[in-house]
């Protein structure tokens, strides 16, 4: 009997996948909490059982193991109590595309071996390039944000290189990258993987609440230029990963216009304001960008992975071109996307999104986007009214960032407090947040993607984080940090469930 999906196994095909999303749906309705809870031992444990040499136990065993090991500890981003991280619940429309790209297995980095799956990536990438307000843009599919600032950062490097006229062996050490210390560390990553300098990513100053200030950019191109250094991009955020705020786009623009300095626009977080008709305008400027990146598995409620990078002039995307004769000759006049792409194979990940705009409409999915942004200024304010908690600054997006001060307690046992409350609120698995570091001092952050939770699951998220919080802060210092820490977990999960 043939295991592989075929014609003759088109009926197998459909009764296991019916199997398979039964298992699914059963966890995603009864999904109590957001984890399990199930310590890392426990874990380790469930995955060392699982045998990967020796005969196979059947198709059905196999998914039915996957619901035991898997999915009963999964974490479920569609939960209320799940605040961590960028990850966001997703649209159906998308999940249901999921499933075809997995059957089909469409590969589009060459038109012969996608036919209409490269017409349809064109034209989302198009649409979108419309939406930056590229009138002429164009782009490619990438599997998350990072690879989409490499790529941006790599076509920069190469329109410096060639700018410079220089051997590239003398060109790349020169090279300065210009960003702030709330850029994403993929600008840095970015930059070793490159091949530049060490020091090749000069930080700008910021206006105080993380977003570049324009003047600073001003005075860095200049010393830059005035010490023998060739600034080849000025990386923008349109929403920080921790504070979310957006950088004044449209003023450094500016500046950059001047300066003759390529506008790199990472707007992975923040590209959902593309679709919002509430909240367009803190993006105004991102139309004088060289190149976009925009991560729709966040603010646009699709599957891992959809992002793209978006340029706003076609050509420079040919920069990464490279022919191999088997694949896309140069006699080819097909529409390869390798020529643009830094993959080859890669997933038709665009039919996600195609289907999503299909089925809800751009508008549907900006006010998806703009009522997440609408509750973290709610859970702000009543974070501001807490005296038990502290705010640390506002967003403009969808993130919260906070101190919990327990009675009795200082800054430092405050700062001391916040990976505690972290960790145990994981350990119990009844609700995750994450923490981050702001200005030198540790402090708790709240990121909200899921437009169906409200200000009150959030308040109970808040009530589990100063419970926590309490109880440790009345834990002798001396106390084993990790039994401490079973001790308050079990105290959370018992007052949850009262």
């Amino acid at each position: 009997m043939s295991e592989m999906l075929t014609r003759s196994t088109a009926d197998r095909y459909r009764l296991l996948v019916a199997e398979t999303t039964a298992l699914v749906a059963h966890r995603l309705a009864g999904a109590t909490q957001p984890f399990s809870g199930a310590s890392r031992s426990e874990l380790q444990r469930l995955v060392d059982d699982s045998a990967l040499d020796g005969p196979g136990v059947g198709t059905s065993a196999a998914i039915a193991e996957i619901d035991d090991v898997f999915l009963e500890h999964a974490v479920w981003f569609h939960h209320p109590a799940y605040a961590a991280h960028l990850n966001c619940p997703v649209a159906l429309p998308a999940v249901a595309a999921e499933a075809v790209l997995a059957a089909v297995n469409t590969s589009v980095d060459t038109y012969d071996q996608s036919t209409v799956g490269t017409l349809m990536e064109r034209k989302v990438v198009s649409w979108t390039a419309e939406r930056i307000g590229f009138a002429h843009g164009d782009g490619v599919f990438t599997s998350g944000g990072t690879q989409s600032n490499m790529h941006a950062l790599f076509l920069a490097r190469e329109a410096a290189v060639a700018r410079a006229g220089a051997p590239r062996a003398e060109t790349l050490p020169r090279l300065v990258v210009l960003a702030t210390a709330s850029s994403h560390f993929s600008v840095g990553k970015s930059a070793l993987l490159l091949g530049l300098s060490d020091d090749a990513v000069v930080i700008v100053a910021d206006d105080g609440e993380g977003r570049m200030d324009p003047d600073a950019l001003d005075v860095a191109l200049q010393r830059a230029a005035a010490s023998g250094l060739l600034p080849m991009a000025v990386v923008a955020t349109g929403g920080t990963t921790d504070r979310g705020v957006i950088d004044p786009v449209a003023s450094l623009a500016a500046v950059c216009d001047e300066r003759g300095v390529w506008l790199h626009v990472d707007a992975a977080y923040g590209c959902g304001l593309l679709v919002s008709r509430r909240r367009r305008h803190l993006l105004a400027g991102i139309e004088r960008a060289r190149s976009v990146t925009v991560d729709f598995h966040k603010s646009f409620f699709q599957p891992v992975s959809s992002s793209a990078l978006i340029v706003r002039e076609p050509r420079d995307l040919a920069a990464g071109a490279w022919h191999a004769d088997y694949l896309n000759p140069l006699e080819n006049a097909e529409p390869n996307q390798v020529d643009k792409s830094l993959q080859t194979t890669r997933r038709f990940d665009a039919l996600k999104l195609w289907v999503t705009l299909r089925a809800l409409g751009p508008d549907r999915i900006g006010e998806m986007f703009d009522t997440v942004v609408d509750l973290a200024a709610d859970v702000a304010d009543a974070v501001d009214a807490d005296p038990d908690l502290e705010l640390v600054g506002r967003s403009q997006l969808s993130t919260v960032l906070f101190r919990v001060r327990p009675d009795g307690t200082d800054d430092a046992d405050q700062d001391a407090l916040v990976a505690g409350v972290r960790r145990v609120l994981f350990e119990s698995g009844r609700a995750l947040v994450a923490k981050t570091v702001i200005d030198g001092r540790p402090c708790l952050k709240l990121t909200l993607l899921n437009p169906e939770t409200t200000l009150d699951d959030v308040r109970a998220v808040l009530s589990m984080v100063k419970d926590a919080a309490t109880a440790l802060a009345g834990i002798a210092p001396d106390l084993d940090s990790e039994l401490a820490s079973e001790l308050v977990a079990g105290l959370v999960g018992a007052e949850v469930s009262a």
